[in-house]
């Protein structure tokens, strides 16, 4: 099933305790995010009221007892798109209350197998797959009626191998 509009946002807000992100696009081309992708590469500064509907949005389901977060693949050298990410973006989404963190998959060592798609896991029982074209640009969103056997191994290596965000970028900048 199809997840559009107002039926992606029941979708997602019907989680009870977790909502969990594995994030595997090298760079998404997100119309609204444009603007300031653009923004950041001519090196001004980023706008106070950044991503501040998604914040209020993750405030208020950890307010309420919920945990958010997500798994963020990245390869060396990183992309635009991510390093706009790292700067503007996933810093206000911690503040939030989004527990982010960054698998390096540049040099492949762990040989994990993992999904190379982006995917939402809710409350470990329900999967909602991104799709999207080469570009990053998204086609859509899909309920996943499946097996959540594998996305929960999948969830759990990732979760396993990754790091906080901060310490990611501790070590990028050492």
């Amino acid at each position: 099933m199809l997840l559009d509009g107002e039926e992606w946002r029941r979708f997602f807000d019907a989680f009870e305790h977790e909502a969990w992100r594995f994030e595997a696009q090298p760079t998404y081309t997100i119309p609204k995010e444009q603007a300031n992708v653009a923004r950041f590469l001519r090196g001004e500064d980023k706008p106070a009221d950044h991503n501040a509907l998604w914040h209020e949005r993750v405030r208020g389901y950890v307010e309420s007892g919920k945990r958010i977060g997500r798994v963020r693949i990245v390869r060396r050298p990183l992309t635009d798109y991510q390093r706009y990410q790292f700067a503007w973006g996933i810093p206000g989404n911690i503040a939030a209350g989004e527990d982010i963190r960054i698998l390096d998959v540049t040099r492949d060592t762990f040989g994990l197998p993992l999904s190379g798609r982006d995917w939402w896991m809710f409350d470990d029982s329900r999967i909602a797959h991104l799709n999207f074209r080469p570009d990053g640009t998204q086609i859509n969103r899909e309920s996943y009626e499946g097996d959540t056997a594998p996305y929960r191994e999948w969830k759990r290596l990732a979760l396993e191998h990754a790091v906080p965000f901060e310490e990611y970028v501790k070590a990028l900048d050492a």
